[in-house]
C-alpha cells in the first residue's frame, strides 16, 4: 500500500482582455495578495521564534495500543490553535499577547489564509531550529543556517478558491480566487487554460484533490494542483517469488535515451528503442555557442546570469525529452500489470570531453538520465508498478547470452557489442538492457559477495 502524487499546472490566462484574458487590475490583485501573505508569514515567523520553547514542548496522551500514558511532540494543529489564541482578538480571547495582535496589523485577513500562513511559519521555524541544533553539535563556525525567509507560494485551502471546468467551451472555464485588491478581500474570476491530464484525473474517483498552490512569476501565474491516489502493489520480495513475474528493464544512454526490454520465463517478450531524435547534436550546438559567448564576455558578473533565454531553451529541451521518454516507459509497464520496473543504480557519472562545450553537453546528458529515472518512477507507480535499482557493474561489458566478457565496437551508427567466446553480436545498448534483468535475478557474475570471515 502506497500513495502516488501527481501535480498538474493550470496556467491563468493573463493575456489581453479582448483576447479573453484577465485585465491588469486582476494581475495586480494577485501581486498584492502575495505581498500581504508574505508580510503575515513574516509576522508569525517572528512570533514562533520568540516562543521557540513552545515548539519543542512535549504533551501527554493515552496510547490505546500500549494502554498507558505517553508523551509526544506537540503537533502542528495544536500549535495552530495556540497561536490563534495568542494573536487573534476574539470574544473568548479579547486580550491576546501584547505586541502580537494580528487583527490590528492585518485587518479583515480571511481566517483560511491566516491558518495556511501559520502552518507555513510552523514548518519554516521548526526546520530552522532543527538545522541550527545540528549545526551547534558540529562545533563549526561556518555553515550557520540562515533565518527563515517569509517569501513562499500561497497555499489555497478550500474556501479561498472555486474551480469551474464543467463547460466544454474554453472561454467559460475559470477559477474564482479570493484576493486582496488593495482595499478589501474580494472574489475575482480568472480565466484558466485547463490541462487534459487534469481533466482525465478529475473524472477518476481514485484521485483525490489537495489544496492548490498559487505560483506567481514575473510574467505569468498558475495554479499547481496536487492529486493523490492510493496504490496497492506487492513488495519486491513477494513479486520475485512469482514464477510468472514480468520484469521491464531500462538502459539509459545518450543517443538511445532508453532501451526497454520485457522479460518473462527467461525470454525477452518485447523491445522498445526510444531515440533522442537529434537532441544531443541540437543541444551541443547551443552549448557550443554559449561557451563561445562566455569566453568572449570574460569573467562573469556576480549575481547575473547571461544568455537566460538560451539556457531556458536547453532546459526545456531536456525536460520535454525526459517526460516523453518516461511516458514511453510507463506505457510499456501498463501492458504488463504486476510487473517490476528495473533501472541501473547510477549516482555519480563524471562528464569527460576535450572542450568546454562537450563537457557541458555531457553534464546535461547525465542530468537527462536522472530526470528520466525520476519521472518514470512516478508515472509507473501511479499505474501500480514498483521500481527497483540494481547493481550496474558490468552490464555493458558482459555478454547477455553466455555471461562472458566481451568487447564494445564503436561504429558510425552507434555501438556494437561482440562476444569473442560465443560470437554473439548485438546492439550494445540492447545488451546492457538485457543484463539489467540478469543483475536483478542474481545470475552469472552478479551473485552477492560472501562476507569475509574474521
Amino acid at each position: 500500500m502506497g500513495q502516488a502524487t501527481r501535480t498538474t499546472k493550470l496556467p491563468l490566462d493573463l493575456g489581453k482582455r479582448r483576447d479573453g484574458g484577465a485585465n491588469t487590475g486582476k494581475r495586480a490583485a494577485l501581486a498584492a495578495t502575495v505581498e500581504v501573505l508574505n508580510a503575515a508569514r513574516s509576522f508569525y515567523i517572528d512570533f514562533f521564534l520568540a516562543h521557540a520553547e513552545k515548539l519543542s514542548e512535549r504533551v501527554s496522551y493515552y496510547s490505546e495500543k500500549h494502554l498507558e500514558l505517553r508523551t509526544r511532540a506537540i503537533s502542528a494543529n495544536e500549535l495552530l490553535t495556540w497561536a490563534e489564541a495568542c494573536t487573534v482578538e476574539t470574544k473568548e480571547h479579547p486580550h491576546p499577547s501584547s505586541g502580537w495582535t494580528v487583527t490590528s496589523r492585518f485587518p479583515h485577513l480571511p481566517f483560511i489564509y491566516r491558518r495556511s500562513v501559520i502552518k507555513d511559519a510552523i514548518g519554516k521555524v521548526r526546520s530552522y531550529l532543527s538545522n541550527r541544533a545540528n549545526w551547534q553539535k558540529t562545533g563549526k563556525r561556518k555553515g550557520r543556517p540562515g533565518w527563515p525567509g517569509p517569501a513562499d507560494h500561497p497555499t489555497l485551502y478550500q474556501g479561498t478558491y472555486t474551480l469551474h471546468l464543467e463547460s466544454t467551451e474554453v472561454t467559460s472555464r475559470f477559477v474564482q480566487l479570493k484576493v486582496y485588491d488593495g482595499k478589501a478581500w474580494v472574489w475575482v474570476k480568472y480565466p484558466v487554460r485547463c490541462s487534459r491530464y487534469f481533466e482525465q484525473r478529475s473524472h477518476e474517483q481514485a484521485w483525490e484533490h489537495k489544496s492548490p498552490i498559487l505560483v506567481l512569476s514575473q510574467h505569468d501565474a498558475s495554479l499547481h494542483f496536487p492529486q493523490t491516489k492510493e496504490i496497492k502493489a506487492k513488495k519486491v520480495m513477494e513479486s520475485k517469488q512469482d514464477p510468472d513475474l514480468v520484469t521491464v528493464a531500462v538502459d539509459l544512454n545518450v543517443r538511445n535515451l532508453a532501451v526497454i526490454t520485457v522479460r518473462q520465463h527467461g525470454r525477452i517478450l518485447e523491445t522498445v528503442f526510444v531515440t533522442d531524435h537529434g537532441l544531443d547534436a541540437h543541444r551541443y550546438r547551443h552549448l557550443k555557442y554559449l561557451a563561445k559567448k562566455q569566453w568572449l564576455s570574460g569573467k562573469p558578473v556576480k549575481g547575473e546570469h547571461s544568455n537566460q533565454q538560451l539556457w531556458q531553451h536547453v532546459d526545456h529541451l531536456n525536460e520535454d525529452a525526459a517526460h516523453k521518454t518516461a511516458r514511453s516507459i510507463a506505457n510499456v509497464c501498463a501492458k504488463y500489470p504486476g510487473c517490476v520496473l528495473l533501472f541501473e543504480r547510477l549516482r555519480k557519472i563524471k562528464a569527460h570531453g576535450e572542450s568546454r562545450s562537450r563537457r557541458m553537453n555531457r553534464k546535461r546528458a547525465n542530468q537527462l538520465r536522472g530526470k528520466i529515472n525520476q519521472y518514470a518512477k512516478q508515472k509507473a507507480y501511479a499505474g501500480g508498478t514498483v521500481t527497483v535499482e540494481v547493481n550496474p557493474h558490468g552490464t555493458s561489458q558482459y555478454c547477455a547470452r553466455c555471461g562472458q566478457k566481451g568487447k564494445r565496437i564503436k561504429l558510425k551508427w552507434g555501438k556494437l557489442f561482440w562476444c569473442p567466446h560465443c560470437g554473439y553480436e548485438v546492439n550494445a545498448d540492447y545488451n546492457g538492457s538485457v543484463n539489467v534483468h540478469h543483475s536483478f535475478f542474481k545470475q552469472w557474475h552478479w551473485q552477492p559477495r560472501l562476507k569475509r570471515s574474521g
